[in-house]
């Protein structure tokens, strides 16, 4: 079995070097991996299915050409929980539950429910992924949706300058609470932290994806290998 694991893209712009990078990765490691594995934060902002942006249009478009040769399986992060059955079936992917087991020893997540010591964020995220919140923001116009995703965008960046380093990583019990007995790997995103750790109460293996901006992260696995590359998004693929 050959996998690989992405996260946190953040992509806003079809023009960027980041999107270029990320569908010269697809393309090329679509034709030698079995599957793909997107574990949060494809975009910067989600506003709904109906996005008609530029970044939408584009993704939907690359995404569609990639699933058609190997399959593409996307996690909520907290940018995109609002990607939902409508976009799955327009572009091929298939939405995965956070956190999911695969091989019935490697969880997959994308990390932010286990930085348990931000309570601030985790009752945020509470709110923001009930079906109440959900189901009002969607209701209104995709312009009144798009406004509201810049505000919020706007107070996140603000809250996290004044919170410290530690209370946004994730919390070690949280992690081990998280492992079946049988687990041996654990890959999630969200930190921008990227790693390789052990889990000291199981001693399985933490890999930690790191965030698309002056490299682009993925974890590769080659059977029961696991391996963390960093990648210049120009010269590794041709583009």
């Amino acid at each position: 079995m050959q996998r690989i694991f992405l996260s946190d893209l953040h992509l806003d712009d079809p023009e960027s070097r980041i999107f270029s990078g990320f569908a010269a990765c697809l393309k090329a490691e679509s034709k030698q991996v079995n599957e793909i594995y997107i574990l949060g934060d494809l975009v910067e902002m989600w506003i709904g299915d109906d996005d008609d942006s530029p970044i939408a249009l584009a993704l939907t478009k690359l995404l569609q050409s990639i699933s058609k040769h190997c399959p593409i399986f996307l996690m909520h992060g907290n940018r995109d929980f609002l990607v939902a059955a409508e976009f799955a079936n327009r572009t091929g992917v298939t939405l995965v539950r956070d956190p999911s087991t695969l091989d019935d020893c490697i969880v997959i997540s994308h990390g932010d429910a286990l930085c348990t010591d931000d309570n601030a964020y985790q009752e945020m995220r509470k709110v923001l992924r009930g079906e109440a919140w959900q189901n009002n923001i969607l209701s209104k116009s995709l312009a009144e949706r798009q406004l509201f995703g810049k505000g919020l965008r706007a107070e996140s960046i603000t809250n996290n300058a004044n919170k410290s380093s530690a209370i946004m990583d994730v919390n070690t019990d949280a992690v081990a609470d998280l492992l079946e007995t049988n687990t041996t790997t654990i890959i999630h995103g969200h930190t921008h932290r990227p790693g390789i750790h052990q889990v000291a109460q199981t001693g399985a293996e933490r890999i930690v994806l790191g965030d698309w901006g002056p490299c682009g992260w993925l974890c590769r696995q080659i059977d029961d290998n696991f391996s963390l590359e960093c990648f210049n998004l120009a010269h590794r693929y041709e583009i």
